[in-house]
């Protein structure tokens, strides 16, 4: 049964299938609530808030039309309404991408120095992400980790096409000009040992 489908028949009083939207999705939109936090302790308010995101989808399903948005991209825009409104609360000033997962595992075939080299890298790229405005990093996110479409992103901003654009290009550019220094030096070091 595809979403349309099951909403119909949520609207139709079979509530027990909102459980298969929730299964559908809840791993998407925690990933995407957990992406627009800052540290990665803050994991305990990313559950929390994934679930008043579901809650307010059911208490609003009524209210959903699927012939403006598909039910995806209205979940994500409740998320990213969520999270943005538990902030100004919590009196954080910006959203920003989690720091860090756990440690790195390092693999057989590659050498330690690659590893470190490669995780740094990682981290480097995570901190130009968070230092972004926040119109262009929720952008980012939903183009380069949730994978959605220029159209789903400008309904969940509330923008138009060309301004997602706009902002993904701006965003991509602001994070090369943040790391152009650090991977030029990077390939001038690596150039002068080999």
């Amino acid at each position: 049964m595809n979403d349309s489908q099951l909403i119909r028949e949520i609207k139709d009083g079979q509530v027990e299938l909102y459980a298969t939207l929730i299964e559908r999705y809840e791993k998407k939109i925690y990933s995407f609530i957990l992406h627009m936090l800052k540290p990665y302790s803050y994991d305990y308010l990313a559950e929390d808030l994934c679930q008043e995101t579901f809650y307010k989808a059911y208490k609003n399903i009524q209210t959903f039309r699927d012939v403006e948005a598909t039910f995806s991209t209205w979940l994500y825009t409740i998320a990213r309404n969520t999270v943005l409104s538990e902030l100004r609360k919590s009196k954080h000033k910006e959203v920003f991408i989690e720091d860090s997962h756990a440690t790195p595992k390092v693999s057989l075939e590659k050498l330690p120095e690659q590893e470190v080299l490669r995780f740094e890298r990682e981290h480097m790229v995570r901190e130009a992400i968070n230092s972004l405005p926040e119109k262009q990093r929720s952008a980012l996110i939903l183009r380069e980790y949730e994978q959605l479409d220029y159209k789903q992103i400008a309904q969940i901003l509330e923008a138009s096409v060309s301004s997602v654009k706009s902002l993904l290009f701006r965003g991509r550019l602001n994070i090369k000009s943040q790391l152009e220094p650090y991977f030029f030096e990077q390939t001038a070091t690596e150039g002068k040992e080999g």
